[in-house]
Order: C-alpha cells, then structure tokens, then sequence
C-alpha cells in the first residue's frame, strides 16, 4: 500500500493521483494540507526520499521569496519550517513501506 501525499489545487499533484490510478496501484491519499505531517513524519519521509530537507522545499512560494531565501538553515530547522508552513512542501510525494519519490516527474512513480 501506498502513500500519496497531495494537495487537490496542485495541477501536479493531481496528475500524480491519476498516473497512481491509471497503474492501479494500491494507495491511499493524504491532503497534507488539512492534515499536517508531524516533525517525526516529515523526517521519516525526508530519510526515505534520501534527500536533504532543503530539496524538498518550494522554492517558488511567496513566503521562501519574501522570508526563507536568504536563511542559512540547518536540516531542523528546514523541517520545522516545512511543518509550519505545508505549502512548502514538494508535491506529489509517493511513500512506500521503504522508499518514497516526488512525483514530478510522474515517472518518477515508476521508481517505487
């Protein structure tokens, strides 16, 4: 079973939903929006993406542009940020029980 991570306003995101459907693939879905992943989710995730917290942010959102872009922030203090503010989170991500991939590209699903 997966996990998609989603925001339904996100075009990408959207895509990503009907790419996991068009392969029948077994998941469930998580408006991460209105139910906010956790500081220990949000690491948990980051680990299984073998990424820096920093690549998962946003960086075309207002609120990077006007009060992130020049902070030199350590991996907490990223996931802290991204805990507060959601909308900076990269969007779709696709967990699985041991990998998770942003899906955009959307063959970037096929990897899990």
């Amino acid at each position: 079973m997966y996990t998609i991570y989603h925001n339904p306003r996100c075009k990408k995101s959207r895509a990503g939903l009907q790419y996991m459907t068009e392969l029948n693939m077994e998941f469930r879905v998580r408006e991460y929006l209105k139910e906010p992943l956790t500081e220990a989710e949000l690491t948990a995730l980051i680990m299984k993406l073998h990424i820096k917290p920093k690549e998962l942010v946003r960086t075309q959102e207002e609120i990077f542009k006007k009060e992130l872009k020049r902070l030199n922030l350590n991996d907490e203090e990223w996931i802290k940020v991204m805990v507060e503010n959601p909308k900076l989170i990269h969007r779709p991500i696709v967990e699985g029980k041991y990998k998770a991939v942003v899906g955009d590209p959307l063959e970037n699903i096929d990897k899990l």
